[in-house]
């Protein structure tokens, strides 16, 4: 699995040019991975605003705004790929970091599915 990691900023007021030009890349980079054979799923995610985090245990549930724990970095998408292996892979996450707009600063994440 190849995750990308953003922030909240990523997702305001965006660039018209800056989110057609990032559209773009995303397209032709999956679409590609389709062509391959590679590509298992892919689904961007939505703003962090937008997410819960439900913490606590059956007595005392509490639900607080957002997915942040101790960074305000958070999952924006991900990529499942079936490929060759973990260097085909990093080839992979390689190109992801090609993408126009803001770069996290985590990179991008490789994480096999056991």
């Amino acid at each position: 699995m190849i995750l990308v990691y953003g922030s909240q900023r990523d997702y305001d007021a965006p660039d018209a040019r800056e989110m057609s030009a990032i559209g773009e890349f995303l397209g032709t980079f999956t679409a590609e991975l389709a062509e391959s054979g590679e590509l298992v799923d892919t689904q961007g995610l939505t703003a962090p605003v937008q997410a819960r985090r439900v913490q606590g245990s059956d007595d005392a549930q509490v639900v607080t705004d957002g997915p942040f724990a101790e960074t305000e970095e958070v999952l924006a998408g991900y990529w499942i790929v079936e490929c060759a292996g973990i260097e085909r892979a990093t080839e992979i996450a390689a190109r992801l970091n090609r993408c126009p707009g803001p770069q996290p600063a985590s990179g991008t994440i490789i994480r096999p599915i056991a």
